[in-house]
């Protein structure tokens, strides 16, 4: 044990000295920002080795998984050029590396020289395709010094040149320190922001270890910053289109054979299926679990007087309506899996009648993961309509589209180039993708299918007259029905053919409206509230913070870091 101990404590002793064998006494980087879409940055080191070294190398990442404003996830490539290093010896990967790998290392030094004590290196290179343009603006998020250096910075400084035509204020500027993470604006640097510039110091004091970031945030006015889409060229001999052709028709006849529905003609019908609730109705009428299927469950549940929808107006000025969903009695035994994930998701599993009850706002950025775990478990209780040979043949094609994709990149890297197996990874992740269409619908589910068909047929083509009827023998047919529509993604025309037969609205959905509700007002006011609740319901955290600009410590473009060597 005593040696385990002496063993630990030099282990720790080796890390702290490999960490600490340099510090940077004073660092400045200095970054000018060019309308065309790229900028050039450099930085100077002022720093001490401790022990004799042939130099330090700069790690640049230039890959990024980026949260888009629509929710999406985006792969973000930036590139790195023009890379000079002043009065040294430098290496840098050529531009095939640089493409293949998600960082960019500049090593400095002389491998047959080391020194020690005090030494100065200076750093140049220009950076492209590394803003995110977004529909408020242009967002220049850089890490001023990232998190993976393996030492100490004692003072920071930094300066950046904005274009002559770009004009920003101390409130479109914000700089993070510390930790990765932190979204609190720095409270360790001192910012100013005059005639173009935007300069900062760290107090005194100031220091910046290993894992920690020092990164600025600019918001840019839109369309200031030209935003730069790269175009591949065309080479002269295209062999590899064939190739591709050959695996794109390979996939084509595949999903003929075991993906490709049958033939199925459409019974006209006036109601769904008996038994099926609108979420599996509307996954089976497009093959797909589509948002709108799960939310299609707020109104289901309304008409059967399980919830109660009320809307909350506005407080003031600057805020927002809001929806209330208030729970009047608990799910019936019966109900689906996916039904109970969404239910218990909102209110819990313990209810008290006309008393639980919760705030669509509330559920922002929190229920996405209750979301997706109801998809999932729609995906699974919707297997009983689908042939089980076609999901097989799913698994398989997805196993062979990987080994496809392994084998025939570098195949065709070699024989053709980039460009090919640029072409080939493309197309193989499009029909990764579209594989999920191999699913075929059993006798069972074309029985139910060609139900669901006539029933949206019916709703985007129905008749007043056929309506009036269908209200007398029952007036809750179009709550009973609106869910469907909702999934369908035809609510506003079901609910406009309702509107001259002057039948009440739902009972279970109250307004704020002082006027009394009409079944045109309601339409209107419903469409409003699922469309909240379907952006909100779904809503994620960003990866880059919520908080001062939006940004974080170690969040923008720029990460690595660095050490010596």
């Amino acid at each position: 044990m005593k040696q385990l101990f002496v063993l630990f404590l030099a282990f720790l002793s080796l890390n702290f000295g490999y960490g600490q064998d340099f510090t940077v006494n004073h660092y400045t980087v200095d970054i000018t920002i060019h309308e065309e879409g790229y900028f050039d940055v450099i930085e100077k080191y002022d720093l001490t080795f401790e022990m004799p070294k042939h130099g330090i190398y700069r790690d640049i990442q230039t890959k990024y998984d980026l949260l888009t404003e629509a929710g999406n996830q985006d792969i973000r490539k930036i590139e790195i050029s023009d890379v000079a290093v002043p009065d040294h010896k430098f290496k840098t990967p050529f531009g095939f590396e640089q493409k293949l790998t998600g960082t960019y290392q500049i090593k400095i030094g002389d491998a047959d020289n080391t020194v020690m004590g005090p030494q100065q290196y200076e750093i140049r290179y220009r950076v492209h395709n590394a803003f995110l343009y977004e529909t408020d603006g242009v967002k220049f998020y850089w890490n001023l010094k990232p998190s993976d250096w393996q030492t100490t910075f004692n003072t920071i400084e930094f300066k950046i040149h904005l274009p002559s035509s770009v004009a920003v204020g101390s409130e479109d500027v914000f700089v993070y320190s510390g930790a990765v993470g932190e979204t609190a604006p720095s409270q360790e640097i001192e910012i100013t922001v005059a005639n173009n510039q935007v300069e900062g110091r760290s107090k005194p004091n100031f220091n910046s270890y290993q894992g920690q970031s020092v990164t600025i945030l600019i918001n840019l006015p839109p369309n200031s910053i030209a935003e730069i889409k790269p175009l591949w060229p065309f080479w002269t001999d295209y062999g590899w289109v064939f190739v591709l052709a050959v695996l794109l028709g390979g996939f084509y006849m595949t999903w003929l054979r075991f993906g490709k529905d049958d033939k199925v003609i459409s019974i006209t019908s006036y109601f769904p299926p008996a038994g099926m609730d609108p979420a599996m109705a509307g996954f089976l009428i497009n093959d797909a679990d589509d948002i709108s299927d799960l939310i299609s469950l707020i109104p289901y549940w309304g008409s059967k007087g399980i919830l109660r929808i009320e809307e909350i107006p506005k407080k003031g000025w600057f805020s927002s309506a809001d929806t209330k969903l208030i729970a009047l009695k608990p799910l019936p035994d019966d109900a689906s899996s996916y039904e109970k994930t969404i239910f218990e998701g909102l209110f819990g599993r313990s209810i008290i009648p006309d008393t639980t009850e919760v705030l669509i706002s509330s559920l922002k950025n929190k229920f996405y993961t209750t979301m997706s775990s109801a998809r999932g478990t729609l995906k699974k209780a919707a297997k009983p309509y689908y042939d089980s040979q076609a999901r097989k043949v799913q698994i398989v094609t997805y196993v062979m589209l990987v080994l496809l994709a392994l084998a025939l990149a570098p195949l065709l890297l070699f024989v053709w180039g980039f460009v090919a197996m640029f072409a080939v990874v493309i197309l193989t992740v499009f029909l990764f993708f579209m594989n999920k269409h191999m699913i075929k619908k059993n006798a069972k589910g074309n029985t139910v299918f060609s139900e669901l068909k006539g029933f949206k047929q019916f709703i985007k083509v129905a008749e007043l007259n056929k309506l009036k009827m269908l209200i007398a023998e029952d007036p809750s047919y179009f709550e009973t029905t609106m869910g469907y529509a909702l999934a369908f993604g035809l609510f506003d025309k079901w609910a406009n053919k309702f509107d001259a037969l002057n039948i009440p609205p739902p009972q279970w959905y109250s307004s704020t409206s002082t006027m009394p509700l009409t079944m045109n007002s309601f339409s209107n006011s419903f469409a409003n509230t699922m469309s909240s609740a379907k952006s909100t319901m779904v809503s994620s955290p960003s990866s880059s913070g919520s908080s001062g600009g939006g940004g974080s410590s170690g969040g923008g473009f720029g990460g690595g870091g660095g050490g010596s060597w």
